[in-house]
């Protein structure tokens, strides 16, 4: 029997404030977290507040596609 797409998927989430400013990009790059989530529990894209080491601070991080 077929099986369908799976429940759980690896995402990856991005600083929203790194890449509007484009903070140290040269030197760091943009940092990321990697994390999975249940497509069918949250279909929208994943908004967590993280910390991000680049900006030193908590800062939005967004599910962006890979």
């Amino acid at each position: 029997m077929a099986r369908g797409k799976e429940a759980r998927v690896t995402i990856f989430l991005e600083c929203t404030n790194c890449v509007r400013n484009r903070i140290k990009k040269e030197s760091m790059g943009i940092y990321q977290y990697i994390t999975q989530k249940n497509r069918h529990n949250t279909p929208s894209r994943l908004e967590l507040r993280k910390f991000c080491p680049p900006c030193y601070k908590h800062t939005i991080h967004v599910e962006i596609k890979k």
